[in-house]
């Protein structure tokens, strides 16, 4: 994992949705969760979602909070 790739997709803002203009580790779990069955945008937002999906669902939230901008 690239420290770098990490850091951008945890400052990352949520363009469109409910949820628009919040970082994507401020996302509510269940929210990425409808995305993981749904299926995520295509791109590189997309593989960001996924990335942070994945930090939420191992328990990695809280070590990553200090990285908020």
């Amino acid at each position: 994992m690239d420290s770098a790739r990490l850091l951008e997709a945890v400052n990352q803002t949520m363009p469109f949705g409910k949820y628009a203009g919040r970082r994507l580790l401020e996302l509510p779990e269940p929210y990425l969760v409808w995305f993981h069955n749904k299926g995520f945008p295509p791109g590189k937002l997309g593989e960001q979602l996924a990335l942070i999906y994945e930090v939420k669902l191992n328990g990695l939230e809280g070590m990553l909070r200090p990285l908020l901008r």
